[in-house]
């Protein structure tokens, strides 16, 4: 009688005991397809000399940390799968009601991408490697559960790209200073101030030693953070793939715009009160509002692309009927 008690609370509350003997099936594979995943890239995902583990995932969480030796901030990266599973999540209800079967162009999918996988290991470039096991994670359930689901999880696994540290965004922080610097310098002239730049630094009268837009000044870290920020607002607000690409590459220069925004906004600061002011606690905190103006300006283009403009001429027709 305990046993049949045990069974029944088991079933009603976790459902397990309702499921068939092909579901069980289903889910001892799935278990072992994500086992075997993490071992691989675990413990065969990094060839990187020097860094004391072959785990690709120690590596990456490496670079999530370091935010000295390059000029890209990629902290945000802890981040990106709890967005990733949250959109899974919201989309629960639609990928239930799919019509699931085995695709074999999933597996084509599946095998370059373990192809890229050991691409990566052989030049030791390991950022293949991880972006081979995001093509992973897309092209199994394409291969076992078809194209329908697939088309669901594009954006999911798609997004998860941002958790990969990008080398080849390390050297655009040396061409973003300058451009800053270049733009901030005749800014600054158009509203009266004397500068001068001379490289990534710019010297005007309240500070004859120069404000140097260093790495961390660039503008790279507010350019990754913006991307992944405006990426899943435009996918949950517009409505057209079109107006989403839009809006997303938008975020490029509303996060250029808003660091020469903040070095110009240093000079102007420095001049009315001091360069001490401005270098120390303004300069530490003014990122935080520019930033949050930059989320602003996301928001108004979105709301903009969203207008039914037809809509609004109507609007606009019948008010000034109404006025005359």
């Amino acid at each position: 009688m305990q046993n049949q008690s045990s069974i029944k609370v088991w079933s009603e509350r976790w459902r397990l005991g309702a499921l068939d003997k092909a579901e069980l099936v289903q889910i001892g594979l799935a278990s072992m397809i994500i086992g075997l995943l993490f071992m691989l890239f675990h413990m065969l995902g990094n060839t990187v000399e020097n860094i004391g583990s072959r785990s690709a995932f120690q590596w990456m969480f490496a670079r999530w940390q370091d935010t000295i030796s390059f000029g890209a901030d990629y902290s945000h990266g802890y981040f990106i799968p709890f967005v990733s599973i949250g959109v899974v999540w919201y989309k629960r209800k639609e990928i239930f009601k799919i019509d699931m079967h085995t695709d074999s162009r999933g597996l084509g999918v599946v095998i370059f991408a373990l192809i890229l996988h050991w691409l990566g290991a052989k030049m030791q470039q390991t950022h293949f490697s991880l972006a081979s096991l995001v093509l992973l994670i897309w092209g199994v359930p394409f291969y076992l559960f078809g194209w329908e689901l697939a088309k669901k999880l594009i954006f999911p696994c798609a997004y998860l790209i941002f958790c990969i540290p990008l080398n080849f965004m390390d050297v655009m922080a040396f061409p973003l200073r300058i451009l800053s610097t270049k733009i901030a310098t005749g800014m600054l002239h158009g509203i009266g101030i004397d500068a001068v730049r001379s490289g990534t630094a710019i010297l005007i009268p309240s500070m004859p030693t120069g404000m140097d837009v260093a790495d961390p000044c660039s503008g790279l870290r507010s350019l990754l953070a913006m991307t992944a920020l405006t990426a899943v607002y435009a996918y949950f607000t517009q409505k057209t793939a079109l107006k989403k690409w839009i809006l997303f590459m938008s975020s490029i220069p509303l996060a250029v715009i808003g660091n020469i925004a903040r070095i110009v906004t240093i000079a102007v600061v420095s001049e009315a009160i001091g360069g001490k002011l401005a270098l120390g606690l303004y300069h530490d905190y003014s990122g935080y509002i520019l930033f949050t103006a930059s989320i602003t300006a996301m928001v108004a283009i979105g709301s903009f692309l969203n207008l039914e403009f037809s809509e609004v001429i109507k609007k606009w027709k019948s008010a000034l009927l109404h006025r005359t």
